[in-house]
């Protein structure tokens, strides 16, 4: 068998390692009771074999076509996100607090937004500024007053977590950000769960694995309970902007998966405020549509008039309640970054309860104290655009250049309310197999939550990875890559 080169240890919590390890050897560490197996398997294997099986897991991505493109990237090539041989693990225990803890923030954030666009009770309080909802770019007017089928706007939530020492708690969750708008990513949770069965079916004979292959079943289930219609058959699409977005191949696959239609702006017309789709056997009413294009591109009529990506009329035929979008049109506002900070008040007023997850410590820089702290720590911060999303328009304090952080700051003056700041997250780290062997490196995890006649979950969710050595930003776009998340039985 082949040595793992000596790494150096790890300088944050590791998920693996029981505490900091003396020794210059990652894997010679005392480790954690839910790895024992895999730091074993890790231990004996020859490396040689290890980067073969991960040049194989490329190849068949490529080959199944999981690709993505980076927007402003000159050469317009796709690429595959990289894909980590070494699994992420949970124990049931640590998986069943987290669970509880998503369940009950969507159920706030969906209270949230069912508020804001009826009695508006939380802007009464003093958790929120009426301005900061109501002249949000994400709050759609449109939305004002209207119901939806059981109150629930955001169907499908992706929430980032990470894991740091916080205090003397160590390895706490804590909640990044929400993406309640349209979240990404699940397609990549189960194309590497299948890819590791495929290249180490021992290791799933080994351990008892919670699934996630059913998660498309539980999306058609959730899509399907938002019909508004009683008819025994309600017609599913997935709307997609077209094969250039970034995310088109998981558009593809959940249609694919849920046995359903993928469609494009022009494949939909609006007729007597009811949505159709055009089939060679003639137009068929569509009763839901899980949409991912951003509400100023779904409908030209109400929102941007240069649009061909969503069909004209469709929020005629919406606040008719002929048809159900998820999620909902609106949802924007609700996972804001302007508006995080008050999700934990949030919990309190609607749910009357403690939050189970808690946020990052975070400056709102609207707020004149706030401001002048960031500015004065600029260089240990890390400063994110409210509207941000992607890993862009953000500047990370410790690895930015003098000049860097002058002409944020610059940005900063210039327009405080469109940035929040935070501290710079000691991310937790994992075994993850680099160039020169396994070593640890920065992670977060994307669960995803399905709200419905009941609020649902697989077990698990996208493990993100900074491929980088040092590298705290785990996005795709910003060279990042994925691995699959175990959850222990």
């Amino acid at each position: 068998m082949s040595a793992h080169p000596p790494l150096a240890r790890p300088t944050f919590f590791d998920e693996f390692l029981l505490h900091a390890h003396a020794g210059d050897n990652y894997l010679s560490g005392p480790v954690r009771p839910h790895y024992q197996m895999i730091s074993q398997w890790l231990r004996e294997a020859d490396v040689d074999t290890l980067r073969a099986r991960r040049e194989e897991s490329e190849l068949l991505f490529r080959r199944v076509g999981i690709t993505f493109a980076v927007y402003g990237d000159d050469d317009g090539t796709e690429r595959t996100i990289p894909f980590d041989i070494v699994p992420r693990i949970f124990p049931a225990k640590e998986w069943d607090t987290l669970q509880k803890g998503l369940r009950q923030r969507v159920q706030a954030l969906n209270c949230f937004l069912h508020d804001v666009y009826h009695q508006q009770h939380i802007l009464k309080t003093n958790i929120l500024l009426p301005e900061q909802v109501l002249l949000n770019t994400q709050y759609r007017p449109e939305m004002q007053g209207m119901d939806v089928p059981l109150d629930i706007y955001a169907h499908i939530a992706g929430i980032d977590i990470v894991r740091a020492t916080h205090g003397d708690e160590e390895g706490a969750f804590f909640v990044l950000e929400d993406n309640l708008r349209v979240p990404s990513g699940v397609s990549y949770m189960i194309e590497n769960r299948k890819m590791m069965m495929r290249l180490f079916p021992e290791l799933f004979a080994k351990h008892r694995i919670a699934p996630v292959e059913h998660y498309p079943d539980l999306l058609l289930d959730t899509l399907t309970q938002m019909a508004v219609s009683e008819k025994r058959y309600s017609n599913v699409v997935v709307l997609t902007p077209g094969v250039y977005n970034s995310a088109y191949f998981e558009h593809a696959f959940l249609a694919q998966q849920m046995g359903v239609e993928l469609v494009e702006g022009q494949d939909l017309f609006v007729e007597a405020d009811v949505v159709y789709m055009r089939t060679t056997q003639g137009p068929r009413q569509v009763d839901v549509i899980y949409r991912r294009v951003d509400d100023d591109y779904l409908d030209p009529e109400a929102f941007r008039e240069d649009s061909t990506l969503g069909p004209a009329g469709l929020m005629r035929a919406y606040r008719a309640g002929n048809v159900t979008i998820c999620n909902a049109v609106g949802t924007g506002i609700a996972d804001d970054k302007s508006i995080y900070p008050h999700v934990p008040d949030m919990i309190r007023f609607y749910l009357s309860e403690e939050p189970i997850l808690h946020n990052v410590p975070t400056y709102s820089c609207r707020d004149p104290k706030a401001l002048s702290h960031v500015l004065a720590n600029l260089a240990d911060l890390v400063v994110k655009e409210v509207h941000g999303a992607g890993g862009y328009g953000m500047l990370v304090g410790p690895t930015a250049s003098k000049n860097e952080l002058e002409a944020f700051s610059l940005q900063l003056k210039a327009n405080p309310a469109n940035y929040i700041a935070q501290p710079t997250l000691a991310l937790s780290t994992c075994p993850t197999f680099v160039g020169a062997g396994v070593a640890p490196r920065h992670i977060d995890l994307r669960p995803f939550v399905l709200s419905g006649q009941e609020i649902r979950l697989v077990s698990g969710g996208l493990t993100r990875v900074a491929l980088k050595e040092g590298s705290l930003i785990v996005n795709s776009s910003q060279g990042g890559g994925t691995k699959d998340t175990w959850i222990l039985e």
